[in-house]
């Protein structure tokens, strides 16, 4: 199996480097010890985002990130939807750089499918650690 990230855009956010966000999302899951499979980022605005969540997860919210989970075993797969205009949002809110919040997003559902979650408040502080420790690795020389 051809080990793949695509990155799709439903709206007008363009991902500049998409080869180091690719070289950067591969380390994270051999990091993770886990190996890829075929993972697609899909960019979309909230009112995209948001019929995501009522069709298919049955709740009336904004959010940054849905995934969809398809990992079989170790390989890491699935769909992860980034609503650009709540990571923007999020940014401000938090005193960080848009592709620093991005970068965290990215990663937060790269470690849903590693089998992390944040369901509770433990879950929660060990996905956030996590996510900074991931984050690290993009300024890192591949």
């Amino acid at each position: 199996m051809e080990q793949k990230i695509n990155f799709y855009s439903e709206n007008n956010f363009i991902l500049e480097e998409e080869e180091e966000y690719e070289k950067w999302i591969k380390s994270l899951i051999v990091s993770e010890g886990k190996k890829t499979g075929e993972i697609s980022y899909i960019f979309c605005d909230d009112a995209y985002l948001h019929k995501i969540n009522q069709e298919y997860l049955n709740h009336d919210t904004y959010t940054d990130i849905i995934s969809f989970d398809d990992s079989i075993g170790n390989i890491v797969q699935g769909d992860i939807f980034i609503s650009t205009e709540r990571v923007a949002e999020n940014a401000m809110e938090y005193n960080v750089s848009f592709n620093e919040e991005l970068r965290r997003v990215m990663a937060h559902g790269i470690l849903h499918f590693c089998g992390y979650k944040d369901k509770t408040e433990s879950e929660t502080a060990l996905m956030r650690q996590k996510e900074d420790e991931k984050i690290k690795l993009f300024h890192v020389e591949q």
